[in-house]
C-alpha cells in the first residue's frame, strides 16, 4: 500500500455550493461524473461522495487541492456497477512518481453526509 485517504462532505453544503455557484459543477466534476449523479432524482447525494473520492485521492498523493486538477481524478462505474478512479493530467504524473499502479475506492452517502475511502497500491 503507498497511500489511504479518507473524506467526508456535508450533503447540504455541497447543496448549497450547487445552488450558489451554477459553474460549481463543471468546474469541480466531468461530464461522466454530472452524467452518472443525473440519472437520480437528486444528484447531490452523488457528487457529494464524487467530491469526497477526489479529496480522499489527493490526500493518498500527499498533495492538497490547489496542486492537482478536479477533472484530474474521475470516479467512473464498471458494468459490474463497481466504482473506479481514472487520474490523467498532475494526478497521473504524481501517482506515477510514487509508483502507483492500482487504486481501490469505497464511497457511500445517506441524505446528510458523503464519504470516500480511496486506496492507492
Amino acid at each position: 500500500m503507498i497511500g489511504i485517504g479518507i473524506d467526508t462532505v456535508d450533503v447540504q453544503r455541497m447543496r448549497i455550493a450547487l445552488e450558489r455557484t451554477p459553474r460549481f459543477v463543471e468546474r469541480v466534476f466531468t461530464s461522466g461524473e454530472i452524467a452518472a449523479a443525473a440519472k437520480r432524482p437528486d444528484p447531490t447525494q452523488r457528487l457529494a461522495a464524487r467530491f469526497a473520492a477526489k479529496e480522499a485521492t489527493w490526500k493518498c498523493l500527499g498533495v492538497g487541492l490547489w496542486q492537482v486538477g478536479y477533472h484530474d481524478v474521475e470516479v467512473i462505474r464498471l458494468p459490474s456497477g463497481k466504482p473506479q478512479l481514472r487520474v490523467t493530467g498532475r494526478a497521473l504524473e504524481l501517482a506515477d512518481q510514487l509508483g502507483v499502479t492500482q487504486w481501490q475506492i469505497s464511497m457511500t452517502h445517506t441524505d446528510l453526509v458523503a464519504e470516500a475511502v480511496v486506496v492507492a497500491l
